[in-house]
């Protein structure tokens, strides 16, 4: 409308321009009658309408309102001047101005005609350097660059990640941060446009559940974003369930407490995920809460056990709807899923998974009424308290349990023996199946226990040298030598020194060696391994811890052949063939393809049955790691302890000068206790 009426204005001024022009070619006359201005006006026939850019202002000069449309149209700014002959000397009068002109009907021969090209938007000629732009140019200003939220959030984490004063990260984690979050130009994985995405949701989903694998969910805060957050607000969620979601996947992968806090004869090598593996992971999964969950084992023996834990909880089967499932430590304005269950069970009015402050002014009533210090906080010992004590000790054995199965490699390996020292068996898999079971026996308690962890079987040795140990070496048989000069060699062993002049003792293959026939070798530091045993009547007691760390196995024969097959199953080796063998020289059967061989403790586990059977705790390992789990520094319990360097003993002992009885003078005539002063 704006532009018709632009037209228009033109179009009356150009229609008088014409007439005065027209009216300089007449010949002298008398001046018209101005009584009637239609006279002045001669009709002419109709002439198309040239438009130029200097017609129409700019755009951004267009700023009347649409309201004002019977408004009389601006006059051009240079009015032509109008000059008759009635006073041709006389200098130019300008033009009639636009209110002289509104009064002049239009005369009807005179109509507009505008081209295509007149509609066109104008265009702005370049000026040459240095001189201004011509009249009637249109000016380009250039858009504002459009910043997304989430391209705001990004700005916040590259600087949050950045400086190394924020102590939420260490060196190594920050620098794995840089990489994953530089890799994506810092976009948010969490949140889109500023609200928790599905990625978010799923992944806090299953930190809430960490309660199901036996830990505690007060030490996995789930961090709440509100609807209105600004970016530095959303990048700071980031970084926190950032920080949640690595402690989470850093505890399933290789324990929630470090072994080295339960005992000094544990070992295992797993290795924590990086930061980077573990963001990358998630971001990419189609299911992130599936994903974030694969780090805990997936074994059956595991996942058995886990369900046994809801079970034994009263939180899957009969009885679950009565009680409150563990999560997240809820104060108010904070959102949950239990919060529905915990109004009905607390008898608190209120719609939604809003913890609200009536329903936390109910915990603090609940928590005074249990001896609870009253915080109206919604935490594990409040959930305690509220269910009841219910297999409370045996719940806490399964979540010991879990806690060592998390200790192990989570590949058992698609062969491999696991020996469960409580338990006293041996079982080999094969493909997840159970293709072999044996009865052991396991280290005596105290200083003997077997230790626990993960090796691989390298070869079989049949007819063994037994190397005797130096614990053995000088903890035991020297003290028994200086007694009876004459004990080691009645039981077959030969003494000798080594090169670094400390005590050798050993026995040579045969029916009576130690280790029997057949030695089975998994290399480590502790320098056990797997073995026959001339002592076969001990298989026959229940309770089977009698050795010195050592696991004897009762059919050794046929455990060679079991893992032959599965290693060289070409080779056709059978229990009778490995007999067959059997005399005083030593021969090592290797393997090409090392056997896993995992040494653990579990005193709760499902068996065949789908029952679950406690055992008992003959090293005391249930104890120590459920105090671990449970202390007020769980903080640190992940953190490994320094092993205690302790003087050897063959380092004493050779300090000693240290004499063995075929070195003594034969005519020295003291008796063989002065050897060992």
């Amino acid at each position: 409308m704006r532009f018709d009426r632009l037209l228009a204005g033109t179009a009356l001024a150009l229609v008088l321009a014409i007439g005065t022009a027209q009216a300089q070619s007449v010949p002298s006359q008398p001046a018209p009658d101005t009584s009637s201005l239609d006279t002045a006006v001669p009709a002419t026939e109709p002439a198309p309408l040239v438009v130029t850019p200097t017609d129409i202002a700019p755009a951004a000069a267009e700023t009347k309102s649409e309201t004002k449309a019977d408004a009389a149209p601006s006059a051009p700014a240079a009015p032509p001047t109008a000059v008759t002959e009635s006073n041709p000397d006389r200098s130019p009068e300008p033009a009639a101005t636009p209110a002289e002109t509104a009064a002049v009907p239009p005369t009807p021969a005179a109509t507009t005609v505008v081209t295509p090209a007149d509609t066109a938007p104008p265009k702005a000629a370049a000026a040459p350097a240095g001189e201004p732009a011509a009249t009637g140019s249109i000016p380009v200003v250039p858009l504002a660059k459009v910043v997304t939220v989430d391209q705001q959030v990004g700005e916040k984490l590259a600087d949050l990640i950045g400086r190394k004063t924020d102590r939420r990260f260490d060196a190594k984690v920050r620098t794995s941060l840089e990489t994953f979050y530089g890799g994506r130009s810092y976009a948010p994985v969490w949140t889109d446009n500023g609200a928790v995405n599905e990625r978010g949701r799923a992944v806090t989903a299953q930190l809430r559940a960490v309660a199901d694998d036996g830990l505690d969910p007060d030490d996995y805060a789930v961090p709440q974003l509100k609807a209105d957050a600004s970016p530095d607000e959303i990048a700071d969620f980031e970084l926190k369930l950032d920080a949640t979601l690595l402690a989470y996947a850093r505890h399933a992968a290789v324990g929630r407490v470090h072994w080295s806090r339960v005992s000094g004869d544990i070992v295992y090598y797993q290795t924590a995920p990086e930061a980077a593996e573990v963001l990358g992971k998630l971001a990419s999964a189609s299911d992130a809460r599936a994903a974030l969950d694969s780090y805990m084992p997936q074994h059956p023996a595991y996942k058995a056990l886990k369900a046994k834990l809801a079970e034994v909880r009263g939180l899957s089967g009969e009885g679950a709807a009565k009680r409150i499932g563990y999560g997240p430590a809820l104060k108010v304005g904070m959102e949950d899923e239990r919060v529905p269950d915990l109004r009905e069970k607390l008898g608190v009015a209120g719609t939604g998974t809003t913890y609200d402050k009536p329903l936390g002014d109910a915990v603090k009533a609940l928590q005074k009424q249990k001896g609870l210090k009253q915080t109206g906080t919604f935490d594990t010992a409040t959930i305690d308290a509220m269910n009841g004590p219910r297999n409370e000790r045996t719940a806490d054995i399964i979540a010991a349990n879990l806690e060592r199965w998390r200790w192990v490699a989570h590949d058992l390996g698609k062969s491999h023996v696991v020996v469960n020292i409580p338990e006293y068996m041996l079982r080999v898999y094969n493909n997840g199946a159970t293709v072999w079971t044996t009865r052991v026996v396991v280290g005596k308690p105290g200083n003997h226990a077997t230790p626990l962890l993960s090796e691989t079987m390298k070869y079989i040795t049949v007819n063994p040298t037994w190397n005797v140990p130096p614990s053995i070496v000088y903890g035991e048989y020297l003290p028994a030598l200086q007694q009876d000069p004459t004990v080691l060699s009645r039981m077959g062993l030969n003494v000798s020194r080594n090169p670094d002049g400390s005590v050798h003792i050993s026995q040579p293959p045969g029916a009576g060696n130690a280790l029997g026939r057949i030695r089975f070798n998994f290399p480590n530091k502790f320098l056990v391994y797997q073995h026959d045993t001339p002592d076969k009547h001990l298989f026959a007691h229940d309770k089977r811890a009698y050795s010195h760390g050592c696991m004897r196995v009762k059919d050794p024969d046929k455990y060679a052949e079991v893992l032959l097959g599965l290693t060289l199953p070409h080779e056709r080796y059978t229990a009778e063939r490995i007999r067959a063998m059997y005399g005083s020289g030593e021969r090592d059967i290797r393997f090409p393809n090392p056997i896993p061989v995992h040494l653990t403790y579990q005193t709760a586990s499902v068996d065949e049955t789908g029952k679950l059977v406690i055992r008992e705790d003959i090293y005391g390992r249930d104890s120590r790691t459920i105090a671990a789990l449970k202390s007020d520094e769980r903080k640190y319990a992940e953190t490994p302890v320094e092993p205690r360097r302790e003087a050897s003993s063959a380092g004493a002992v050779r300090r000693q000068a240290v004499r063995l009885p075929q070195e003594q003078p034969r005519s020295s005539g003291f008796p063989l206790f002065n050897l060992f002063r």
